[in-house]
């Protein structure tokens, strides 16, 4: 059924992939010694079975991860106004549990060279690089995080999970049309 809701429900295995493959900021999620939470809006490149991130030097939360390589990760596209027909955009979200990695401390020349470069074209386009080069000589960390944990949405609505049935308003299947 097509309305302003679009969509409801997980990501297809193709339409997470198509959408892990444009250029979305996640926010990434790291543990501070004492136990909090530190989140980050960082660029990723997704491989299909990892995402991977590429940290200045001095990014905490390159440190927080080799203390701790416990992370979650959202990343979802900015919502947008209804089109003129009324019809909402699907607005997806992806969320990651895992275990993250290092897989390169802070150096100069590392695989992150590649992995940044091929960040630097998603989120950029074909002058990415141009800001890239400039600061090739700065240190970087590369991280790796599999997912052991995946969770994905898309429409405007509820999942049927968090409706609280006999409530007294409407059931879920008339609040979503469906």
């Amino acid at each position: 059924m097509s309305s302003f809701r679009g969509d409801l429900g997980g990501l297809t295995d193709e339409e997470m992939e198509q959408f892990l493959a444009g250029n979305p900021v996640a926010r990434l999620a790291t543990l501070k010694p004492d136990g909090s939470p530190y989140v980050m809006p960082v660029w990723y490149q997704w491989d299909g079975e990892a995402l991977y991130f590429v940290g200045r030097q001095r990014a905490l939360w390159c440190e927080y991860i080799k203390a701790d390589g416990r992370v979650s990760v959202v990343i979802d596209a900015p919502h947008s106004d209804p089109d003129e027909a009324g019809q909402a955009m699907e607005i997806p979200k992806v969320y990651m549990e895992g275990i993250a990695t290092i897989e390169e401390e802070p150096n100069v020349g590392g695989r992150w060279v590649q992995v940044a470069e091929q960040m630097s074209y998603r989120y950029l386009g074909p002058n990415g690089p141009t800001y890239l080069v400039s600061t090739l000589q700065q240190p970087r960390w590369l991280v790796k995080m599999v997912p052991t944990k995946v969770k994905t949405w898309k429409g405007v609505g509820w999942a049927r999970r968090y409706w609280v049935t006999d409530s007294g308003g409407p059931s879920y299947e008339e609040a979503h049309a469906t």
